[in-house]
């Protein structure tokens, strides 16, 4: 329900919550099909662990160099079109992927991939900024819980069921045909997502709502890269618009206590990632699951993931943000580890719903307890470090795994 407020402001917020729901549910079936089929596609055509990595690397070093630069750059710029414009060059590529079984060789349609995802990092590293701080200026304070929710919700909804209908399409059809129709499902999604970004009205500078330094915790991360099951944590990224000019790279900032606090969440990251490329390699080519479980998998986590962040409030209110950062980073190695014991899809699909459990909750968690820990008053210096960590972790988990 919209606050009572003008009646041309109240008609914009309307429709500007229509879009965003619209949005979500477009992006849903973009990252249930080409997004979370991109590395079991390529692990099929013979993929090496090594380039697993790679579809994954490379993204977080495009991350590191451009984050920082992209974030000044964007300070007074249009964000409704700059984040229509990224998109629309970031979600190109996943056009491209629908013929591309048709105009290459396994292998070279492996470098492709990884080539792809390298060119398409650069646009959707700017999309990730932009539309975190678009989204902060179109809804205010009192509405975030309210449109993030039903975002969530309807997030969880289109994943689950694209999910499904990914792994019928793709254990019904033969290879590589199945997964043109699985891209050209994700191609739709991109399109029809980014068109809803573009039809956002943005508002005038009276009409910004205050700054509550608060995460958004929006499930849908566009620009950001999903990889068997795992989100980024884009904590805060509207910061890095936010700098007024002063400088964000402060690596004095790291003397203090921030120091030792970031260092533990480098590691976390690292020890995240390092398994990830291993996942579908594993998958494929020693459980021999079909496409149909491990699109089953990934309807489990997506279902846990988000009921888990509906009882967060309440799990957080009892535990705290620092205990439940401890509790659930200590739970999430259940995932590695029961996948590591699945002899068949039984273990794999208990690992993917416990996986979706904790990470509803970790992630949430991670976020929450950095914000605790960054000043209001000096918040991009901080999470532009943050952000620098948290790829740098992508970086060395995936080579190293």
């Amino acid at each position: 329900m919209i606050p009572s407020v003008a009646p041309p402001e109240a008609a914009a917020l309307r429709a500007n919550s229509r879009h965003l729901l619209h949005d979500v549910a477009w992006y849903g079936v973009l990252a249930a099909s080409s997004m979370a089929f991109l590395s079991v596609f390529a692990t099929r055509l013979g993929a090496t662990p090594f380039q697993i990595a790679l579809l994954t690397a490379g993204p977080a070093v495009v991350n590191l160099i451009a984050s920082i630069p992209f974030g000044h750059w964007l300070e007074g710029r249009p964000l409704v079109r700059t984040s229509y414009r990224a998109a629309i060059w970031t979600r190109a590529g996943y056009l491209g992927l629908i013929a591309l079984p048709a105009l290459l060789a396994p292998a070279g349609q492996i470098w492709t991939l990884i080539a792809l995802t390298l060119i398409m990092s650069v646009p959707g590293t700017l999309l990730a900024i932009s539309f975190n701080a678009l989204f902060a200026d179109l809804v205010p304070p009192e509405l975030r819980a309210q449109v993030v929710g039903r975002r969530n919700a309807l997030l969880a909804v289109t994943l689950t069921v694209t999910a499904l209908v990914c792994g019928g399409l793709l254990d019904s059809v033969r290879f590589p045909v199945n997964y043109q129709w699985v891209f050209a499902m994700g191609a739709l999604g991109a399109v029809a997502s980014s068109y809803h970004i573009g039809r956002l009205a943005a508002p005038s500078d009276g009409q910004i709502p205050p700054r509550i330094h608060q995460p958004l915790l929006d499930a849908a991360r566009p620009g950001a890269p999903r990889v068997a099951d795992a989100d980024r944590p884009e904590a805060g990224l509207r910061f890095l618009a936010r700098s007024q000019g002063r400088r964000l790279l402060r690596l004095d900032l790291l003397r203090g206590s921030f120091g030792g606090f970031l260092l533990a969440y480098l590691a976390f990251y690292t020890f995240q990632y390092l398994p990830l490329p291993i996942f579908p390699i594993f998958w494929v080519r020693e459980l021999e699951l079909t496409d149909g479980a491990i699109s089953l998998g990934s309807a489990l986590f997506y279902v846990a993931m988000i009921f888990t962040s509906i009882a967060l409030r309440r799990i957080t209110n009892r535990l705290g943000h620092r205990r439940l950062l401890h509790v659930s980073s200590l739970l999430y190695a259940v995932y590695p580890f029961l996948t590591w014991l699945a002899v068949d899809a039984t273990l794999f699909w208990a690992a993917s719903l416990t996986g979706g459990a904790v990470w509803g909750l970790l992630n949430a968690a991670l976020v929450n307890r950095l914000m605790e820990k960054v000043p209001d008053g000096d918040r991009p210096a901080h999470m532009a470090l943050h952000n620098l960590a948290l790829n740098l972790g992508i970086l060395i988990g995936s080579l190293l795994g």
